[in-house]
């Protein structure tokens, strides 16, 4: 007789503001019997869940403990495996820098149904918060989304070639290695006075953004005391950020919202 296994969702939970969750999410996480939430996932979401579902955090975040991705993929596994119902909940989207291809094959392999259900990625929901539009067409003919946060240390994104494409980078996990960033950048050729925004908790009450260059980025960042988790957008379509709620902070240029 063929076991009867549950299924797994791996769920986008969007940036941060409950109400960018998207209806398929909503109707995921209202079926599962069991949550796995990243530490990411405003818990305001949670109010969609069954009053009896269990909620297991396996908090991800950079410089910080954090649940191995070995366990978070076996504990899916098993509780499939066991007729539940999952629901992973992971910040932003499933397939971008979310391990969401990992999951899937982990799973699969493990012969257990999963189904990703996309949400809103950070990266375009901090440059929107902002009133970046990323593909203005008078300053860009693309987007690419880049992290400052490699699985292998030694593994670097080739800066010269994303330099010479001149597109709005958007890049995520690159508050701790900003100054490694900067350099990168800048010896591939990146103009010094190229606009760069950094935006933290966007999308929240809270987002506080900052506009400054690229050749100022790194001092700039660490005057303005800007940390985790925020987004770092580069590219001239900066300069059409919004300026509503800038305030000025030690000759910084740091807005409110």
């Amino acid at each position: 007789m063929t076991a009867q296994y549950g299924k797994v969702f791996l769920v986008g939970a969007g940036p941060g503001d409950p109400d960018l969750l998207t209806l398929k999410a909503v109707k995921a996480i209202a079926q599962a019997d069991v949550l796995l939430v990243d530490d990411l996932v405003n818990p305001e979401i949670l109010q969609h869940a069954q009053r009896a579902a269990r909620v297991i955090h396996v908090g991800k975040r950079g410089g910080c403990q954090s649940t191995s991705q070995e366990f978070i993929e076996r504990l899916m596994a098993l509780e499939a495996r066991a007729g539940q119902c999952v629901a992973r909940l992971k910040g932003g989207d499933p397939y971008l820098f979310g391990r969401g291809g990992e999951e899937r094959a982990h799973l699969l392999a493990q012969g257990v149904t999963v189904e990703v259900v996309p949400g809103i990625t950070s990266g375009m929901a901090a440059a929107a918060s902002a009133g970046i539009a990323v593909t203005h067409r008078e300053h860009s003919q693309g987007v690419i989304f880049v992290t400052g946060h490699s699985k292998h240390d030694s593994v670097q994104p080739n800066w010269q070639a994303l330099v010479d494409a001149n597109m709005t980078l958007v890049i995520y996990m690159g508050i701790a290695r900003c100054r490694q960033l900067q350099s990168s950048l800048l010896e591939a050729g990146m103009a010094r006075s190229m606009p760069v925004a950094v935006i933290q908790s966007a999308t929240l009450p809270t987002q506080v953004r900052l506009q400054t260059t690229l050749e100022r980025l790194s001092q700039d960042l660490h005057n303005s005391g800007l940390g985790s988790p925020s987004i770092i957008v580069v590219g001239e379509a900066v300069r059409y950020a919004d300026a509503l709620g800038a305030i000025e902070l030690d000759g910084l240029q740091l807005a409110l919202g």
